[in-house]
Formats: C-alpha cells, sequence, structure tokens
C-alpha cells in the first residue's frame, strides 16, 4: 500500500512533521514562558495534537479535493481520504513525542530538549527532502530551522507578555 500511495504517504509526513513540529515548539516555549506550568504544557501538548492533527488533516483533504490538471480532479476519493487520514497521524504522533521530555525531565530542562528534539527532526527531514531535490543540504535545512527560532522566539515574548499582563 506505501508505494501505491508513496506521495499522499510523503505529503502527509513531511507536512506533519514540519507543521506539528514547528507548532508544537511555539506552542510549548509560550505556554512555559507564560506559565511554567508543565500541566499546562503537556495540557496543551495533547489538545493540539488532536485539534492541530484534526485541522490540518481536513486542510489537507480540501487541498487534495481542489488540485486538478486540465479540468479534471487529479486524486480519486481513495487518495484524498488516504492523504487525510496519514495527515492526522502524521501531525499528531509528530505532536505527542514533544510530552515525552516534559513527564521525565524537570520542566526547564524538557523544554529545553523539546527545542533540540524539533530542531534535529526538521534537520533530518529537510537533509532528505535537498538531496531528492539535488539541492544544497545547507541551505534547505537552514530555512527550516531558522523559520522554527523565529516562532520559538515569538512565542516564548508572546507567554512573556502574557504573564505580565495576566
Amino acid at each position: 500500500m506505501a508505494g501505491q500511495y508513496s506521495h499522499q504517504l510523503m505529503i502527509a509526513i513531511s507536512f506533519g512533521l514540519t507543521s506539528g513540529t514547528i507548532t508544537a515548539l511555539g506552542m510549548i516555549v509560550g505556554l512555559y514562558s507564560a506559565t511554567s506550568s508543565r500541566l499546562a504544557v503537556v495540557a496543551g501538548i495533547v489538545v493540539m495534537a488532536i485539534a492541530d492533527g484534526l485541522a490540518d488533516a481536513i486542510g489537507m483533504h480540501t487541498v487534495e479535493e481542489a488540485e486538478s490538471e486540465k479540468g479534471r480532479a487529479k486524486h480519486d476519493v481513495k487518495e484524498i481520504w488516504i492523504t487525510t487520514l496519514f495527515t492526522f497521524f502524521s501531525v499528531s504522533g509528530f505532536i505527542l513525542t514533544f510530552v515525552v521530555p516534559i513527564l521525565v525531565f524537570p520542566l526547564k530542562t524538557a523544554v529545553f530538549i523539546d527545542i533540540a528534539w524539533g530542531m534535529l527532526l526538521l534537520i533530518i527531514l529537510n537533509f532528505f527532502i535537498a538531496r531528492i531535490r539535488k539541492e544544497s543540504p545547507v541551505k534547505t535545512i537552514s530555512e527550516h530551522v531558522l523559520s522554527a527560532l523565529a516562532v520559538i522566539v515569538v512565542s516564548y515574548y508572546a507567554g512573556v507578555l502574557i504573564a505580565m499582563n495576566f
């Protein structure tokens, strides 16, 4: 099945890993800087895995439905639903990996472990994407790692501002 639906699987994994990782890192850092609460961070991760996983899956479902070539649907109904399911499980699965350090380590340490884990995931994915596209891995990796770091920084300061004002 994976070979027949390799396009759907590749889209779901690359999208799910990127979206799930960057969203999880922003949310984890933001909640940590706003609350310093393990409960808030764990609840945020679990709720986000469900809500963001479903929202992204529905979004990818719509994207696949909207794709056309020469006035005809590019994907059949089965391909669309496979992309939808793969996306949900990919986004949710990658997000849930971030809960493990929060449960095992002190919260501050866990946040840094999660950041390192997220960066590693992005580096590995983008290394393979660059190789497939025959592009410089440094350029591809840098683009996505810098984007993730920007989300982390903005989320941290948003959390700080929320903590100061509420």
